[in-house]
């Protein structure tokens, strides 16, 4: 087997890599880190994180979505409370906003990415 290519691997390290602030028509909505260039942002895996006492742009999701809280908290609007080690699965269609206290970061996996319904 021969060693792997130079551009066919990208390591990043979650704690010290630099993450792609993301807004949503100007406000402000999290940070992302996105290895995979070639899916749209928002797509595919990724790492998102929220600063303490945000709260990300409402939307719907178009597919599936899994996410893994890596570290932090996460309450979605209906009062569901996320920690670390829980694995999240929202259904295709499902909409909803989430609010952090202390911050989070969070393992996602989105077949494409979100929509925002009041767009």
């Amino acid at each position: 087997m021969d060693p792997i290519k130079n551009d066919h691997r990208r390591v990043a390290n979650i704690h010290t890599a630099e993450f792609m602030p993301i807004d949503t028509d100007g406000v402000p909505d999290g940070e992302v880190l996105q290895l995979n260039d070639a899916r749209p942002l928002g797509a595919g895996f990724y790492v998102y994180r929220m600063a303490s006492g945000t709260k990300s742009v409402a939307h719907r999701h178009k597919g599936d979505e899994e996410f893994l809280i890596i570290e932090g908290d996460l309450t979605d609007h209906d009062g569901t409370e996320y920690g670390p080690g829980d694995l999240v699965w929202l259904k295709d269609g499902t909409e909803h906003h989430s609010t952090t206290k202390g911050g989070c970061l969070i393992a996602v996996y989105a077949d494409i990415p979100q929509d925002f319904p009041d767009r």
